[in-house]
């Protein structure tokens, strides 16, 4: 007899995790959401009614399935559905308007539509292709309704699953978003059992990458109970995690830095002695924050560096990162990346930043979905780039020092205003930081710091020379800010990064160059 580790590989190759669990313990709580809880067997017999549903409708494997619902099982259940069903499954950004989330429907070529009434834009498009309109957890004009639907088709195991995948839409700042297409659907990670009294949270939107992979997905594979908060709110956060003993949980820098601001008799209220691991990525974290939190939950912060389309394996726990604050990980392989000047020449030497190129993945490599021009782009001899720059220490650490699109040039000098916002940060009245490049008539362009504060900071004149000077301690000349705007909100993609291009937007406006 198969040992519950190999039954989970062999389920894993045809999508079919989730009914292993719902064999393996049919009526423990599989999710917990804002419309109350489900169980293993209930999202699993779903996941097999919503094949059947599409089989029906003449869906065959290959075929695109877009959801734009909320963090809530249902979510779950399609997610299970596509991938046992051989289907390719593309969750959509419900922060998107009407004309984006058509663009993203029509493009990723969708067939079956299931949407949640709360989103109206999902509602009004008038994507053509879809043949197949289903409504989660509300009524709404030409959608069928979910829970009557399904009822009708049978819950047990498909006996012909095939192995479907995830197509994503990058968040780029400029342009239409790309969806990153893999033709084959291989398992990178292989699923394993979780501990026992495991607890995974998701408290980012599970349409993204990383929640959808290290909350979503790695709940679904360990047979851990995943809790899904429908928004963030900082002290609701602690207060689940004590709750309901999260031990696992992913989070972005804004997170991190949203739960410090809170106040201390706030965080004393709260156990989170059950949380056992978190990780981090999908945006740089500024070392002072990474630092608190640790000081705060102990050496149990790990982060990754990696994007939608892939990475080269970069892991760090807490105590590594310590020893080399401001890190994203030691250098997997010799070959793992490459660092490439602005004339694609290779980077040599140590210290010296260029931007970075992942090896391309044997067994999964990406392209972006019927835009071969964008794929060549970001590929360059087996290694493809996600825009990153950065540089390799002595010991072969990665440095993250900004990106290329976001560069500012001044006087011919290249600043990368991550670097910036890693400094500006540290200053106790502010809350989130965003460097730009704003006109200026002999260098081109100078450098401006866009701020939000704490609460209770009053943005005053004062207060913004008082930034700057801050500035001037730490800092080259060169890449010294030479003013403070203050808002109260600075826009972000749903993985978490500043879109600095809408904040340097409004400042160029009317001008034919943007440099």
């Amino acid at each position: 007899m198969l040992d519950l580790t190999e039954r989970l590989h062999r389920a894993a190759a045809v999508g079919m995790t989730a009914s292993v669990w719902a064999q393996e313990k049919p009526d423990a709580v599989a999710i917990h959401d804002a419309q109350g809880k489900r169980g293993f067997f209930e999202v699993n017999a779903n996941a097999n009614r919503i094949v059947r549903l599409l089989r029906a409708r003449g869906f065959r494997p290959g075929d695109s399935v877009a959801l734009m619902c909320s963090n809530r099982a249902e979510f779950v259940e399609v997610l299970c559905a596509t991938l046992r069903g051989g289907f390719r499954f593309t969750p959509v950004n419900w922060h998107l308007t009407a004309d984006e989330v058509e663009y993203i429907i029509n493009d990723c070529e969708a067939k079956a539509l299931f949407a949640e009434p709360r989103y109206p834009a999902a509602l009004s498009t008038g994507a053509p292709g879809v043949r197949l309109k289903v409504a989660i957890g509300a009524p709404a004009e030409g959608f069928l309704p979910y829970a009557e639907t399904l009822s009708q088709f049978d819950g047990t195991d498909i006996d012909d699953p095939v192995l479907g995948g995830a197509m994503l839409y990058t968040s780029g700042t400029t342009g239409r978003p790309k969806g990153v297409y893999r033709r084959n659907n291989a398992l990178l990670v292989l699923p394993t059992p979780g501990a026992p009294d495991d607890v995974q949270m998701c408290a980012g939107p599970a349409y993204h990458a990383a929640p959808l992979a290290f909350d979503v997905r790695a709940a679904i594979n360990q047979g851990s109970p995943l809790v899904f908060l429908d928004r963030w709110d900082s002290e609701r956060v602690l207060e689940t995690i004590e709750f309901y003993r999260v031990t696992r949980a992913h989070m972005v820098p804004i997170m991190f830095q949203r739960l410090l601001a809170l106040p201390d008799e706030v965080k004393a209220k709260y156990d989170l002695s059950s949380l056992r691991y978190v990780i981090h990525g999908a945006a740089p974290c500024p070392p002072e924050v990474k630092k608190a939190m640790i000081e705060w939950l102990g050496p149990i912060v790990h982060e990754y560096y990696a994007g939608s389309e892939g990475g080269a394996g970069f892991l760090i726990d807490s105590h590594e990162w310590l020893a080399k604050p401001g890190t994203v990980g030691r250098l997997p392989a010799p070959d793992a990346v490459r660092l490439l000047d602005e004339e694609g020449r290779e980077v040599t030497g140590r210290n010296r930043s260029g931007m970075i190129y992942f090896k391309v993945s044997a067994i999964a490599p990406f392209e972006y979905f019927k835009d071969p021009v964008k794929t060549a782009a970001a590929h360059k001899e087996g290694y493809f780039t996600l825009g990153d720059v950065g540089y390799l220490d002595d010991d072969d650490y990665l440095f993250l020092t900004g990106r290329t699109a976001e560069c500012i040039i001044s006087g011919g000098v290249n600043i990368y205003p991550q670097e910036i916002d890693n400094e500006i940060i540290k200053h106790p009245a502010v809350e989130d930081s965003c460097a730009i490049g704003v006109p200026n008539a002999e260098w081109g362009e100078e450098v401006k710091v866009v701020v939000t504060l704490h609460p209770g900071q009053e943005p005053t004149e004062a207060l913004g020379a008082d930034i700057l000077a801050f500035a001037r301690q730490r800092l080259a000349g060169f890449k010294i800010p030479r003013s403070v705007d203050f808002v109260e909100e600075l826009p972000r993609s749903p993985a978490g990064k500043i879109q600095r291009g809408k904040v340097r937007a409004p400042y160029w406006a009317g001008r034919a160059r943007q440099i």
